[in-house]
C-alpha cells in the first residue's frame, strides 16, 4: 500500500495557493484532478489549502477528482470516510487540524471535515489508458507517478492531461520531472524553481 501524510509536499501546495489559487478563484465551477492520490492525504491537503484560502462561498465549486491505480482495492473506502490515523496528521498546523478534523470514538483515528469529503470523488483509474476521468478541468496535480513510466508515456499522459484542462489551466508534477521537450509550445512554466505549468 501506498504510504504518504499529510501535508507532505508544502512547497508544491504553496505554489499552488500562490500562482493556480488566484485564478482559480474566478471560475464558477472548478474541478481539479489529483492522479495518483494512493490514499488520499495529498488530495485532502490540496483541499484544506483551497478551503483556507477561498473560504467557503467559493470552495462550495470545487470538485476534486481523485483517482489511482490502486492494487489494493481499499483507496476509495478509505478516502470516502476521510478517516486516518494520527501519525499521518502530525505534519498539520495545530490550528488547521483543529478545524478539520475531529476524534473519531476512542480511538487514535480522525475524520476530516464533512465538506471536505463532500467535495471529494474517488475513482480507480489508469493514466496509461489515456482516458481522462473528466474534461474541462482548472487544476491537474500527478506526482509520484510519471517517475514510473518510460519517456514516451510520459509524454502522452502529459498531452492527456493538456488536452483536458481549461485556457490557463494549470498543471503540477513532481519535482524531478522535466517537462518533456516534445511538449514545447504546450505550457509556460509559471515560477523557475518549481514544476507548476499554466496551459498555453
Amino acid at each position: 500500500m501506498a504510504f504518504t501524510y499529510f501535508f507532505r509536499d508544502m512547497q508544491t501546495l504553496e505554489m499552488i495557493r500562490d500562482y493556480a489559487l488566484p485564478a482559480l478563484r474566478t471560475k464558477r465551477y472548478i474541478n481539479v484532478w489529483d492522479a495518483g492520490c494512493a490514499m488520499g492525504p495529498e488530495p485532502y491537503s490540496l483541499a484544506i489549502i483551497l478551503r483556507e484560502n477561498m473560504g467557503n462561498m467559493i470552495f462550495r465549486n470545487v470538485k476534486i477528482y481523485a483517482t489511482d491505480i490502486d492494487g489494493s482495492n481499499l483507496f476509495q473506502k478509505i478516502i470516502e470516510s476521510g478517516e486516518y490515523p494520527r501519525e499521518q496528521l502530525d505534519r498539520i498546523p495545530s490550528d488547521i487540524f483543529n478545524r478539520y478534523f475531529a476524534r473519531v470514538g476512542e480511538t487514535d483515528n480522525y475524520r476530516i471535515s464533512q465538506d471536505l469529503i463532500k467535495c471529494m470523488n474517488y475513482k480507480k483509474h489508469d493514466l496509461l489508458s489515456l482516458q481522462p476521468v473528466k474534461s474541462d478541468f482548472s487544476l491537474i496535480l500527478c506526482k509520484n507517478v510519471l517517475l514510473h513510466f518510460n519517456h514516451e508515456e510520459r509524454v502522452n499522459v502529459i498531452k492527456m492531461f493538456h488536452e483536458n484542462l481549461l485556457e490557463g489551466g494549470y498543471f503540477v508534477t513532481e519535482q524531478t520531472q522535466k517537462m518533456p521537450a516534445e511538449l514545447d509550445g504546450y505550457f509556460e512554466q509559471v515560477v523557475p524553481n518549481a514544476q507548476v505549468f499554466r496551459k498555453m
